[in-house]
């Protein structure tokens, strides 16, 4: 032992085999013991235990520490003094809990993650979160991705997914959104879409809305053209008369545009073509029973079978001179025609009425 070691005390040398600490360093220490009070005693290899008082405890989930903690676990706290005046170091796990919170907030908002968190408020303006039940954050109504007919109220203490999209630590303003997840995983459903789509792909789609020329279906990701001619061979239906609104249905890719994001469908149930049969089944001279489709200026179309019209042209409506087909005839009402030609080529037949007056065979109502 040198000259310095004799002048040391058996106090001295125990402290130099112990921790230094100074008042604001953060240690982790064993928990000793934990009273009544919610006091919790802690070995942090110092000359005297660490305490930490009720108040200076925080809890992720709101509870006291006897419901989380035990001797023997391991606890994290800053130092407040090195002497709370009964021979303990004063500490707070309420400090270094919070310091440690917002240093991984602000690391998961600059890594763009996603947060799932359970709603605690909510009102008209939108959704309120805590993130460890410490950082508030605010989720406008126009952010959250709620339908206007579903009821605000109902989303309390639901658990939802959403991202930071601002997050201003002077003003403490932290807005999340449910809204840019629906829209990120919008665009890659597109990407994957666009990237696997081609002519001749069969898809399952969904009706999305209907127009007098067509519908719209969407395919998983796109919309594209189903055109009236393909869901019908009949010239003069309307597409409200065979698609609805939110009808699954199967179609085909027929035309592909990827530079603009276009594509036309095909419809399965579409069915062969009747006008492969109309040579063998109607002849020049034939009078049939038909059921007037649509009356125009012009004319009257009338449908021999599902998917075969033929005009009546006004001329050959009756012997008279009339001005409109409506003298004469009206919608869905079955008439006897004579066919006077057939054109396969361009998938046309004439009709006559005028033909059959004075005959048994002229039409009845």
């Amino acid at each position: 032992m040198n000259k310095f070691e004799d002048n040391l005390t058996f106090e001295d040398i125990i402290n130099q085999t112990l921790k230094q600490i100074t008042v604001g360093s953060t240690i982790t220490g064993t928990i000793v013991e934990i009273n009544s009070k919610g006091e919790i005693y802690v070995d942090i290899g110092y000359k005297a235990d660490g305490i930490i008082p009720k108040n200076e405890y925080f809890s992720e989930n709101n509870l006291e520490p006897s419901q989380e903690l035990k001797p023997g676990d391991k606890i994290k706290a800053e130092v407040l003094k090195l002497n709370d005046g009964q021979g303990n170091v004063l500490m707070s796990n309420k400090h270094s809990k919070i310091k440690e919170i917002k240093k991984e907030f602000n690391k998961k908002v600059e890594e763009n993650s996603i947060f799932e968190e359970t709603v605690s408020l909510v009102n008209s303006n939108g959704l309120v979160v805590l993130y460890k039940n410490l950082i508030r954050i605010f989720i406008p109504i126009s952010l959250a991705n709620i339908s206007k007919e579903s009821d605000i109220n109902t989303y309390k203490g639901k658990k939802i997914k959403f991202k930071i999209i601002e997050n201003d630590e002077k003003t403490k303003k932290i807005i999340g959104s449910i809204k840019i997840l629906a829209d990120e995983e919008k665009k890659r459903k597109q990407e994957e879409f666009w990237n696997t789509i081609e002519v001749g792909k069969k898809y399952t789609g969904i009706v999305n809305s209907l127009s007098d020329y067509g519908a719209f279906v969407d395919i998983g990701g796109a919309q594209g053209l189903l055109h009236i001619s393909e869901i019908t061979w009949g010239r003069n239906q309307n597409p409200r008369d065979i698609l609805t609104v939110g009808q699954e249905i199967e179609v085909k890719v027929k035309e592909l545009d990827k530079e603009n994001k276009r594509f036309k469908l095909s419809y399965e149930k579409k069915g062969p073509n009747p006008w492969n049969n109309v040579e063998e089944k109607y002849h020049v001279g034939d009078v049939i029973r038909v059921k007037i489709s649509k009356l125009m200026p012009f004319g009257a179309f009338a449908e021999l079978e599902k998917g075969i019209e033929g005009l009546i042209h006004i001329s050959q409506i009756c012997e008279r001179k009339i001005s409109k087909p409506e003298e004469e005839l009206k919608e869905k009402q079955k008439v006897n025609a004579k066919i006077i030609n057939i054109d396969l080529e361009n998938k046309k037949i004439e009709l006559s009425i005028r033909e059959l007056e004075g005959t048994s065979q002229e039409y009845k109502e």
